[in-house]
């Protein structure tokens, strides 16, 4: 007899004051919705049959708020979502079906819809490794809880927004799962797309920040390689950068080098 396994949305929401969230993401399985807003409280309810929590917190930093649902997090697959998507119908069985089929993988990377995300589109199975991984957001991972939890892997706290640097947990949650030996794989399924509702709440552009803080996550992914990495990257995004190769790259070895 097949066993039904279990799966849980982890949702990474601010100022939510209502529970409205989440009929506009469609939430069709158990919930943790880590609300970053102006009280503390917790919250747990049915709704249309599914367990929901809601950890209300006076507290900013995503990489916390994310750390907060995957702490309490209690089922066999989890997806890590934001509070602007909309996910797609029945995604809940696409996780369950996907790691039933790729017995093997920990993690999980599902298709998005919406902004940039097409130029990250998954057109066949594949592995993920050190050399293609830094691509992929947050917002469209599944995880197998019991492999994240034996590893003890959780987000960094100091890296994306509403703290010291603006971004990169994304990529340090899967830097430290291919430390660790977990299997990654990215899959041609879509599970969600994005609204226009909201912007990011970090993203100025390329400004001088950015790059100071791209050099301080290259430094924490490798502190052997953190030079390569940041010259690669001002090569790789010189026509997409407002600034010159050499500029850019000066930005991201001070930032390196502060941090």
């Amino acid at each position: 007899m097949r066993v039904k396994m279990s799966v849980q949305v982890l949702v990474a929401a601010m100022n939510q004051n209502d529970y409205s969230l989440l009929e506009k993401m469609k939430i069709e399985s158990d919930a943790i919705v880590a609300n970053q807003c102006e009280r503390n409280n917790i919250e747990s309810f049915c709704y249309n049959g599914y367990k929901v929590i809601y950890l209300n917190f006076a507290e900013r930093g995503v990489g916390l708020n994310r750390n907060n649902a995957l702490m309490r997090a209690t089922a066999d697959y989890c997806l890590f979502a934001d509070d602007d998507e909309i996910l797609d119908d029945g995604y809940s069985k696409k996780i369950e079906t996907a790691f039933e089929r790729y017995k093997d993988a920990d993690v999980i990377i599902f298709n998005i819809v919406g902004r940039d995300t097409g130029r990250n589109k998954t057109q066949k199975v594949k592995r993920i490794n050190k050399l293609n991984y830094l691509k992929y957001g947050t917002a469209r991972i599944a995880i197998r809880l019991k492999s994240i939890r034996n590893q003890g892997i959780y987000f960094y706290q100091t890296f994306g927004g509403g703290t010291e640097h603006c971004h990169g947990e994304d990529n340090l949650f899967l830097t430290d799962c291919l430390n660790k030996g977990l299997k990654i794989i990215a899959v041609p399924e879509f599970i969600a797309s994005l609204s226009d509702d909201r912007g990011s709440t970090w993203d100025n552009g390329y400004s001088d920040k950015y790059f100071m803080d791209q050099g301080a996550l290259y430094k924490k992914i490798s502190p052997r390689m953190w030079l390569l990495l940041c010259a690669q990257d001002a090569f790789r995004r010189r026509k997409s950068y407002s600034k010159s190769f050499v500029s850019s790259i000066k930005l991201m070895i001070n930032g390196a080098r502060k941090d």
